[in-house]
């Protein structure tokens, strides 16, 4: 039999479609498709504000559309493509350059004095339109999609925000000496007059307008918090993101800057008794980590000695690779904080009571072989310790409970 004649039985003789293969389409965008949509941002700009966007430093997001209009403008094929979708002739307009655009003779550096020198200066289109879709998230969860939409798409320039500015840069001189310190974030530490870090940029969260909505389920109705917040951010903008969304890219990629321990003695002075100059302290309670060799002690991480002396820390601790209260070790000294007319002891118990589930159960032996049971050492990192002690100057201790397995402060049911 005839193989073409066999061949064609085959492909005629198909009840189930099987041999009807339809070519696979792509979600791919196309690079005519991609600059269309760089420009229509442009435009909706333009709609939102009322002007083309301008080379502004207090905001990267306008910033980033002048420079995008800039660079399509000096592309006449581009212009061939969105001319037709043009609605505010702005491929028309000349913009105003903050920089000398003259041609720098081949092999001799360009001077760069400013972020527009970099980015005018972009002769292989880096930075130019998202025409090769380099901000296209194929792959991010749509929820967090959503937090990161959230959290662009209502930042606004702050209009006073010279009121600000010098606290921002108060809290990065702060950090670069130590008083303040970046720490992981945790939800539970979300509170307003704190500053937290996201993507490196450093933000204020000045209000928290907490609403609870109760929505139902197949499983029933429960109730969830959300609401708005009032956010300062160091670039000069603000956002009322959703509380939610502050959340969730905080859990992504931000960490959380500490109080100023220095603020924190000053508080705990001022809360605890009216200091002038006719009184005496009653002492001081401190922090320390240890310096053990001993492998059993060296092994444990976040382990700190929380205590009490009248005297001063390094006249206490002086003798500590001797004394089986320090382990028999050398320590460090963490943190110090000084008391004036109040019961330290109590503050020491207080303390005691409330990392209690975390205390070290670690026998020491001191030279005669005697054996101790220190009971001052707790596991529980430093920032937690400092938090739990703004939490007391602050009355709000009661309302709290330590997570030992966690190593965090949670509220009480």
């Amino acid at each position: 039999m005839d193989k073409e004649k066999i061949l064609e039985e085959i492909f005629n003789n198909d009840p189930l479609g099987l041999l009807n293969v339809k070519p696979k389409q792509s979600n791919a965008r196309t690079a005519e498709e991609r600059l269309l949509a760089s420009f229509q941002e442009i435009n909706e700009f333009v709609e939102r504000n009322g002007r083309p966007p301008e080379a502004t430093s207090s905001n990267v997001s306008e910033f980033q559309l002048y420079s995008r209009l800039k660079n399509l403008k000096k592309d006449k094929d581009k212009i061939n493509i969105l001319k037709q979708h043009d609605s505010y002739n702005l491929l028309l307009e000349t913009i105003p350059d903050r920089v000398n655009e003259s041609q720098t003779p081949y092999g001799t550096p360009k001077e760069i004095n400013s972020i527009d020198d970099i980015l005018n200066d972009d002769s292989m289109n880096i930075l130019g339109d998202d025409s090769e879709g380099l901000f296209e998230f194929k792959h991010t969860p749509k929820d967090f999609e959503r937090a990161e939409a959230d959290f662009i798409a209502r930042r606004k320039p702050c209009k006073d925000f010279d009121k600000y500015e010098p606290l921002f840069k108060q809290v990065h001189k702060e950090l670069a000496n130590g008083e303040r310190k970046l720490i992981d974030f945790r939800e539970v530490k979300l509170n307003e007059g704190y500053y937290y870090v996201h993507n490196g940029v450093l933000l204020f969260l000045e209000k928290i307008n907490i609403s609870i909505e109760e929505q139902s389920f197949p499983s029933g109705s429960r109730e969830r918090e959300d609401g708005r917040t009032k956010c300062i951010f160091e670039n000069g903008t603000e956002s009322n993101m959703l509380y939610r969304s502050l959340v969730k890219i905080l859990y992504k990629n931000g960490r959380i800057v500490t109080e100023n321990i220095k603020k924190v003695n000053q508080d705990f002075a001022e809360t605890f008794g009216n200091v002038t100059d006719d009184d005496k302290e009653a002492g001081y309670i401190y922090v320390l980590k240890s310096k053990s060799k001993d492998p059993d002690i060296a092994a444990i991480t976040n382990l700190f000695k929380i205590g009490y002396s009248k005297t001063k820390i390094e006249e206490r601790v002086k003798n500590a690779k001797n004394e089986p209260a320090f382990l028999m070790a050398p320590v460090s000294i963490q943190g110090a904080w000084k008391c004036f007319n109040l019961n330290p002891q109590k503050l020491e118990l207080l303390l005691h009571n409330f990392f209690g589930g975390s205390c070290l159960e670690l026998d020491v032996f001191d030279e005669k072989g005697k054996r101790h049971t220190p009971r001052e050492w707790f596991i529980a990192p430093l920032e937690v310790i400092e938090q739990a002690i703004e939490l007391i100057i602050s009355g709000k201790i009661i309302n709290y409970k330590y997570d030992a397995k966690n190593l965090l402060i949670i509220m009480k049911n």
